[in-house]
C-alpha cells in the first residue's frame, strides 16, 4: 500500500498544534538553561515508559502514580539535579513542583507530570525552582520547543529535537518531540528523557501500545556505555487538535501515523547516540542469522557494549578478534566456523577466519568515517537485530571525571 510521504518539520515538540513550551535558567546550573515547561492545550491522553531500575527517582514515582488517570496537561522538567535517592524530601519536592506548575498554568495537579535529570543524591533548590516555574509559565510559546530542548540538557552538547507531518484521511497530523541523553545510556531504559506529542486524536490505551512499540524499536536499541539510570522517562501525549475520527490500530490511517511516530523516536534515539559522551563514531551493529531475535539482540548488545570493541572503534583499528571474542561471550548460540564479519561493505572474516591484512586496511578506511556499520552473520537461523553504539574515547573519561566538579 502506498502512503503519503512523511515530511520533516522544524520546532520539535511545539511543531504539534496545541503545545506550548518554554526553557529558562533558574539557577540549578551556573549559567545554562535548566528548567523546561510544556503545556498541552487541554487535558490530553498520555502514555509513558519508565526506567526498569529498582532505584527510581522521585519524579519517576510521581509520574507513574499519574498514569492510571492517563491524562496530561503539563510537564515540568529540571536539569542539573536528578532528585534521585533523596527520600521523603525528594517525593515532597516532586509534588511541590507539580503543584506550582499546575497553579501557574491553570491545570489539575493530577495531570501535571514532573521529570528531573542530573546529579544523583542531592536535594533540589526548591526556592529557585519555584521562581523558575513562575517565569517559565509567563514565557510559554507556540515556538518554544527549541528553548525547552536546551533546558533539559546535562552533558549533552546539542539539543535533540524531531518533528514530522503526514497526511491522514485528508488532514495533516503532526508528531514532534525532544530528548536528552549522552551518558549512562543503555537499553530498558537509558539515562534519558524524551517527550513526544501529536495532534492526532488517539485514545490512551492505543497511544500506550504505540509508544511501547516505538520505544522498543528505538530507545531500547541504543547504548553508549551500558549503564542504566534512575530517571529514565518517555512521555507521549495527544492533543487531538488535528480533528477527525479517532485513530486506532484498525483505522485506515493508523499505519502511516505509526510510521511517523517511529520516525520521530528513531531520529531522537540516533541523536542521543551520536552525542554520546566523548563519542567520535556512530556505529550500527547489525546481527543476522541468529537462532532467534533475542539471540541476535544478545550478540548485538554484547558487541556494542564491549569496552575493547569500542576502543578499537575509536582507534580505527580493524581488530576483528575483539568482535569475535564479544560474540562468543554473549551467551547466544554461536558456531565460530560460520561467523562472518563485515565492516561497511568490506568482508574481514569469513567462516570464522580473518581474510588478511589487505582487507583489514580497507576496513580501517571505513572506520575512519564518522558513521559506519558492523555486520555480523551467524548463519544459524533467521534472527536479526540492530543496535546503535559509539566508540569509547579519552573524552568519555574526561567528561565523567569532571561531572560533579
Amino acid at each position: 500500500m502506498n502512503h503519503e510521504p512523511i515530511i520533516e518539520l522544524q520546532g520539535g515538540i511545539t511543531a504539534v498544534r496545541g503545545v506550548r513550551a518554554a526553557g529558562i535558567h533558574c539557577g540549578i546550573k551556573k549559567a545554562k538553561p535548566d528548567l523546561a515547561l510544556i503545556r498541552a492545550a487541554g487535558s490530553s491522553p498520555v502514555a509513558g515508559v519508565f526506567t526498569t531500575s529498582q532505584v527510581k527517582a522521585a519524579p519517576v514515582l510521581w509520574c507513574q502514580c499519574r498514569m492510571p488517570g492517563k491524562r496530561l496537561s503539563a510537564i515540568v522538567v529540571n536539569s542539573g539535579n536528578a532528585n534521585a535517592c533523596t527520600g521523603d524530601q525528594g517525593l515532597q519536592d516532586a509534588e511541590t513542583m507539580a503543584a506550582f506548575a499546575a497553579a501557574e498554568v491553570g491545570c489539575p495537579v493530577e495531570e501535571t507530570f514532573v521529570c528531573s535529570t542530573g546529579v544523583i543524591g542531592q536535594c533540589l533548590p526548591m526556592d529557585r525552582i519555584v521562581e523558575g516555574i513562575r517565569e517559565a509559565a509567563t514565557r510559554l510559546r507556540e515556538d518554544g520547543g527549541p528553548e525547552a530542548a536546551r533546558a533539559i540538557m546535562t552533558t549533552d552538547t546539542v539539543p535533540k529535537e524531531a518533528a514530522v507531518g503526514v497526511e491522514v484521511d485528508g488532514r495533516r497530523i503532526h508528531v514532534g518531540g525532544m530528548a536528552k541523553g549522552a551518558g549512562m545510556i543503555a537499553p530498558r531504559m537509558a539515562t534519558m528523557l524524551a517527550f513526544l506529542a501529536t495532534d492526532a486524536l488517539v485514545e490512551g490505551p492505543d497511544l500506550q501500545g504505540l509508544l511501547e512499540e516505538a520505544v522498543e524499536r528505538s530507545f531500547h536499541r541504543i547504548t553508549v556505555d551500558g549503564d542504566t539510570s534512575t530517571n529514565d522517562t518517555v512521555l507521549c501525549f495527544a492533543t487531538g487538535q488535528a480533528g477527525g475520527s479517532p485513530l486506532h490500530p484498525k483505522a485506515p490511517g493508523w499505519a502511516i501515523f505509526r510510521d511517523a511516530v517511529f520516525q520521530v523516536t528513531h531520529t531522537l534515539a540516533k541523536k542521543i547516540v551520536a552525542d554520546g559522551e566523548g563519542a567520535t563514531k556512530l556505529v550500527a551493529v547489525q546481527v543476522a542469522g541468529a537462532r532467534s531475535t533475542e539471540a541476535a539482540q544478545r550478540v548485538a548488545f554484547r558487541v556494542a557494549n564491549s569496552p575493547l570493541v569500542k576502543t578499537a572503534f575509536f582507534a580505527q583499528d580493524c581488530n576483528w578478534g575483539r568482535i569475535m571474542a564479544a560474540i562468543g561471550s554473549s551467551g547466544a548460540e554461536v558456531d565460530p566456523d560460520r561467523v562472518d564479519i563485515r565492516i561497511g561493505e568490506v568482508l574481514v572474516v569469513s567462516g570464522g577466519i580473518g581474510l588478511g591484512a589487505e582487507v583489514e586496511e580497507a576496513a580501517q578506511k571505513v572506520m575512519a568515517l564518522r558513521e559506519f556499520a558492523v555486520f555480523i552473520g551467524l548463519n544459524l537461523g533467521e534472527g536479526e537485530a540492530v543496535v546503535w553504539t559509539t566508540d569509547l574515547s579519552y573524552d568519555y573519561i574526561r567528561a565523567n571525571v569532571a561531572y560533579r566538579s
